[in-house]
């Protein structure tokens, strides 16, 4: 008789569980994740009425290797580019949620008289929502289409971003089982100098190999060298220290920036979701029933600290983004649950064996409970919201109106903002990779060489100059880059007293490149003669190779550009979507070869007067048309998107997609953006109709909505007159926008240009 191995037998046996209960949790309309995690209930070692798992220890490296995958998987779907763009709203309402939950947790595990290493994971449990949970949700309720969902998408980017970082910095703590502070911003430090390395090499090096031998490269062979970086970035990332869902994480952020993301995405998703499994069985397979009924108590109070903790603080922190209540209160009833990164959070302390045997199962059991609740705090959140407007007094509620028209998505930026922006981007950034080569060159190289060339002075000599080469074209950026001329012109010739401080920030740059050339011969020379003589050669080689050195840089710079922008040069990107003002907003729909819009242009339609609905922009194959024409027409699969309200939407909708649900999309680039101008009364646009402004022509763009004395307009008119302290809400192209925000009266101009000159 053929011996079967035990693993083929444990895998056979929890795959078939897993089938079974995800057919049934499919048919009651439950999430698939709470059915995986009852399959390794009832397959696990603590529930004996089935057949149960003999060789735990191998599934558990599978499970590491599902939660690989996974973290591979959203960081395809993250791109640090994302991060920047989902807004001050997403950014201000996750960390301050985050942040309070943490301490919330901390502070309920202490007074639950756990020890600080308990209290500090549970504080990392139940800050972090489920990703998984709110998508099949708002696609279950038919939600994807309203305006706060968008705010909620932003808060899990940021709160995806947030658990990968403490994933990080528990391990650390936890194994140091120190809580100084100098130790934690050190290891803040290491963290954000390792990312800063990794990405910025990879988004270099990978995409180019990539589109090099793009033609070479089918499905499979996409497939298995996406995957062979996935583990080798695992494998680097681990020996410096660090988790490996940190390295699945960090590679996947950086194909995501490639041509090939989706593909990789579409092919991973079998491995993803057999994986992805495989962890989550293993979740309920170390579920503990006895310590679940032991702790109900506990695991009772955490639901409420959860549900009740979640929605208040990512209202209070949407409200302070300046999000109106409504928007704030879906948002934060949305959010009340806890999932899989809960889960890999409570598995890395039982892994490190530094947390006690019953958080895990008491994290499950949150999640368990927090998952059902959702759909019902999402649909709760409407009348919850009516019933408070109607208790609200009406001070509270004027004050909450102004308050968030006033934090519109519009921000001035100054030209101080941006010389310092630029002049912080050049000096870290360079100073990073300055640092980097240096380490892995001197210590790493270094020790590798010198087990086979004697260590000389001749060969240190040699050594110190192939270093110095590489990093060169970094020390000339530090020193002599200048991003942002424009503003630093206008700085310097509008304000003699402006020019103490540039003088200052120019001086700063030549002290770090200092301080970096003398890390750069302590790590090669000893002695002051040997010191002296390689910093003489470094001047005279700076002085010597000045214009070679920038050439070179520039060089680097559009490398590395040209492939973290290659999905958008390839047409993939799209536009990006700030929030509308009031109830409208952004959203795209699909033409469905059923609509009976097809066919007929855009003003034949007449979507306006109809629904009230504005079209800014159609895809098309790999076609984009932003803010089209009226003779425009529509054809069936055309991408459209729209602005207006959540109730407008549903009808129009209705219109658009015959057969098909309406698929939110958040895109990357940012073409066409929202821009609030309030008119002063030096504008020349003031006391003009909006027809005869120009603003469509100069902003290639159009008014989407009015403001003044209080009332607020949507759609208007443009035989309306645009008169002194309206706000003007602007759809069109970032640039042109910006550029319009500044037309002032022509004396004005005259009196600008007198200034300068």
């Amino acid at each position: 008789m053929t011996h079967v191995p035990q693993l083929i037998i444990d895998l056979s046996l929890i795959l078939t569980m897993a089938g079974i209960i995800t057919l049934i949790f499919k048919k009651l309309k439950q999430p698939i994740v709470l059915g995986y995690i009852l399959a390794g209930l009832i397959v696990g070692p603590n529930f004996s009425i089935f057949p149960t798992i003999t060789d735990i220890k191998t599934i558990e490296v599978w499970a590491e290797i599902g939660v690989i995958f996974l973290l591979f998987n959203l960081g395809l779907e993250f791109s640090f580019k994302k991060l920047v763009k989902v807004g001050s709203t997403a950014a201000i309402t996750g960390l301050f949620e985050v942040g309070f939950m943490l301490i919330t947790g901390f502070a309920a595990g202490q007074l639950l008289g756990w020890s600080k290493t308990d209290s500090l994971f549970l504080g990392g449990i139940i800050a972090i929502s489920s990703t998984t949970i709110i998508f099949r949700a708002f696609e279950e309720l038919g939600l994807k289409t309203q305006q706060f969902t968008r705010v909620v998408f932003g808060i899990l980017v940021i709160e995806d971003l947030t658990a990968v970082l403490l994933m990080v910095l528990l391990s650390t703590l936890s194994i140091s089982q120190q809580f100084a502070g100098l130790e934690l911003f050190g290891s803040i430090l290491k963290l954000f100098f390792f990312l800063t390395i990794w990405f910025m090499g990879g988004i270099f090096i990978f995409p180019t190999l990539l589109r090099k031998y793009r033609k070479l490269m089918n499905d499979e062979s996409v497939l298995i060298t996406s995957v062979a970086l996935c583990f080798g970035m695992v494998f680097l990332v681990t020996q410096a220290g660090f988790s490996a869902a940190l390295g699945a994480f960090i590679m996947g952020s950086i194909l995501a920036e490639t041509t090939h993301a989706e593909k990789i995405e579409h092919l991973l998703k079998p491995l993803k979701d057999l994986f992805g499994a495989v962890f989550f069985i293993s979740v309920g397979m170390l579920i503990n029933p006895e310590l679940l009924l032991e702790y109900a108590v506990p695991t009772a109070i955490l639901v409420l600290v959860v549900i009740f903790g979640k929605t208040t603080y990512v209202t209070m922190g949407a409200v302070i983004s300046g999000q109106p209540l409504r928007k704030s209160l879906q948002a934060g009833m949305s959010l009340s649950q806890i999932g899989e990164f809960s889960f890999i959070i409570a598995n890395l302390g039982l892994s490190l064996k530094v947390t006690s045997d019953f958080l895990y199962p008491i994290a499950v059991g949150v999640s368990v409970i927090t998952t059902f609740t959702t759909p019902y705090m999402m649909k709760a959140s409407e009348p919850f919201y009516e019933w408070l407007d109607r208790k609200f007094p009406s001070s509270w509620k004027l004050y909450l109106n102004r308050y968030s028209t006033s934090s519109g998505p519009i921000a001035k930026t100054t030209q101080w903002k941006e010389i310092l922006q630029s002049y912080a981007q050049t000096v870290i950034l360079n100073s990073v990779v300055v640092i980097g080569i240096v380490l892995l060159s001197s210590r790493q190289l270094g020790d590798q060489l010198h087990k086979w060339i004697p260590e000389t002075y001749l060969t240190q000599s040699v050594h110190f100059g192939i270093t110095f080469l590489a990093i060169s074209p970094f020390l000339w950026a530090l020193v002599f880059k200048r991003s942002n001329k424009k503003a630093y012109s206008a700085i310097w010739l509008s304000r003699k007293y402006s020019r103490g401080p540039l003088l200052m920030l120019e001086l700063s740059r030549v002290l770090v490149a200092l301080v970096l050339m003398i890390f750069l011969l302590n790590s090669f020379f000893d002695t002051p003669t040997a010191l002296s003589i390689a910093g003489c050669i470094m001047v005279l080689a700076f002085a010597t190779f000045f214009r070679r050195l920038q050439i070179f840089y520039n060089r680097i710079e559009d490398r590395f550009l040209q492939n973290l922008n290659a999905r958008q040069l390839e047409g993939s990107g799209k536009s990006k979507r700030i929030l509308l003002p009031w109830d409208a907003h952004f959203a795209f729909l699909e033409v469905s070869p059923d609509s009976s819009l097809i066919g007929k242009s855009l003003q034949e339609l007449a979507i306006r007067e109809t629904f009230g609905i504005n079209v800014v922009l159609i895809e098309r194959g790999s076609k984009t048309i932003q803010l089209p024409r009226p003779t425009e027409v529509l054809y069936p699969f055309d991408r459209i998107e729209v602005v207006g309200t959540d109730e407008q939407l549903e009808i129009f909708r209705g219109h658009v997609e015959i057969s098909t649900n309406g698929d939110l999309y958040i895109a990357h680039d940012d073409l066409i953006i929202l821009e609030r101008i309030e008119v002063k009364s030096g504008y020349n646009i003031r006391g003009k109709s909006i027809r005869n402004s120009q603003i469509r022509e100069k902003t290639h763009g159009m008014i989407v909505g009015l403001e003044r004395n209080g009332e607020r307009i949507l759609n208007p008119d443009s035989s309306m007159i645009i008169e002194n302290d309206d706000v003007l809400w602007v759809a069109g192209e970032r640039d042109l926008i910006k550029e319009f925000i500044q037309i002032k009266s022509p004396a004005d101009r005259e009196s600008n240009v007198d200034k300068i000159w």
